[in-house]
């Protein structure tokens, strides 16, 4: 395969598998090879086994973090800080997209970032949705609500209304607290309660700090 052929079939396509190009009658080793050949010479970015992405100057589209997540590690969807910043609730950047999976946890390393992956039981892995992250890119991220519950569900003491004050949470409007208190009481889990309860004084504050007068 020629390195233009290969740049017609990724496209627009942020990252691709080995498995893009290994449809129909092809050399399956062949392509392997010219995988090997185009890493070593600077022309694409191999992010794991099998994912790769193309090298700068020949991308059409620049991968978004989250997008890049997905792939990385699946299943997984971006939640934690990485869903509240991009919801605009927490101030502060971060450093590593964090996701959260079924799989073991772990950080991976690369050129398009630092990925964090934490681990998240079967029966907690749930309010998600697939969305726009720009670009006409989409990645499964977690709702605002469910972010905010993951991060106090896998955080120590983070139900602590020192720690939840210390996330400078803010744009709480933007929060469903009914649906906050509803995940809340279905996990049963007393410490996301107490958590929910403090979210709800946090909120209140904040609007009334911005009542009219």
């Amino acid at each position: 395969m020629e390195f233009g052929k290969l740049l017609e079939i990724v496209g627009e396509e942020p990252v691709f598998e080995t498995g893009l190009l290994l449809c129909g009658d092809v050399d399956t080793k062949d392509i392997r090879r010219q995988l090997s050949r185009w890493v070593n010479g600077g022309r694409i970015v191999q992010l794991r086994r099998g994912l790769y992405v193309l090298a700068r100057p020949y991308r059409r589209i620049e991968p978004h973090p989250f997008v890049v997540a997905n792939r990385l590690v699946v299943p997984s969807y971006v939640s934690l800080q990485s869903a509240l910043g991009f919801f605009g609730l927490i101030p502060e950047g971060v450093p590593a997209t964090v996701s959260v999976t079924t799989k073991r946890p772990g950080r991976r390393s690369t050129d398009l970032g630092e990925f964090a992956f934490r681990h998240l039981k079967v029966e907690m892995f749930s309010g998600y949705t697939r969305m726009d992250v720009g670009h006409g890119q989409k990645a499964f991220v977690a709702t605002a609500e469910k972010a905010l519950i993951d991060l106090v569900h896998l955080h120590p003491k983070s139900d602590a209304p020192g720690y939840l004050a210390g996330l400078r949470l803010q744009n709480m409007d933007k929060l469903d607290l009914a649906e906050l208190e509803r995940l809340a009481f279905k996990s049963s889990r007393p410490k996301l309660q107490r958590a929910v309860t403090a979210v709800r004084d946090l909120a209140e504050q904040e609007a009334g700090e911005y009542q009219p007068l």
